[in-house]
């Protein structure tokens, strides 16, 4: 575990029968994301999401250390959920996931579906809800705005590694043991997470002092929030 630690899984780090699993499940994930979206994508949102997965694009391609030989990058989960909505943020995160791995090698491609899983399924669901779960939080301000967006990365990232953890207790060949890569993995995901935290919620109200009405999460709120402020 001395190299670089990132969500994204190689190729070999799974059995065949997990990864087409995985696949399965991602597959069966992004088709209801594209059935929910369609009621999500408006005049405002359909250009925004472009904007997310450029976003998440470049930012997933920049690495920063978070120990010696260890570095993170964004999921970008709980960044789109909060912006675009947790369907369309899914979409947003799945293309560029499909992008990297077969454009850029960033992410094997047997393992696209255990990527797809952890960062645009889960991660992206359990960024929203936990989002949501903090919505009134958000309502009061710049400061609990970007309170929010950071738990909501922080929560995101280490639980999209527990899908990392649990798809290789399913059929992991690493060569690793279990119990080392578990606490590896959630260990190192913690302190990415804190660095993911830090970019969404600088993000998150940069968007929202220009144009809150471009933040899904905020949508319905009225906008009596000096979020400039």
């Amino acid at each position: 575990m001395s190299d670089p630690v990132a969500m994204h899984m190689s190729d070999g780090l799974l059995n065949a029968p997990t990864s087409l699993l995985f696949v399965a499940v991602a597959v069966a994930g992004v088709g209801v994301a594209l059935a929910k979206a369609r009621g999500d994508l408006d005049d405002r949102t359909a250009p925004m999401a472009g904007l997310v997965a450029a976003f998440v694009f470049a930012t997933q391609m920049l690495n920063f250390p978070v120990l010696p030989g260890v570095s993170g990058h964004l999921l970008g989960g709980a960044l789109a959920a909060i912006l675009v909505g947790p369907w369309v943020g899914a979409l947003c995160v799945t293309i560029v996931l499909v992008v990297q791995s077969l454009f850029f090698a960033d992410g094997g491609v047997t393992a696209l579906g255990a990527n797809v899983t952890n960062m645009a399924l889960i991660g992206t669901a359990v960024g929203y809800l936990t989002a949501l779960a903090l919505r009134r939080l958000a309502t009061r301000g710049k400061g609990g705005l970007a309170a929010v967006a950071f738990v909501s990365a922080l929560v995101n990232t280490v639980l999209a590694s527990f899908g990392f953890v649990l798809e290789y207790a399913i059929g992991g060949q690493g060569g690793v043991a279990f119990g080392t890569v578990a606490a590896a993995v959630l260990g190192v995901h913690v302190l990415i997470g804190v660095g993911e935290g830090v970019i969404t919620a600088v993000t998150v109200t940069a968007v929202a002092s220009a144009r809150p009405d471009l933040v899904y999460l905020l949508r319905g709120v009225p906008q009596k929030l000096e979020l400039k402020a």
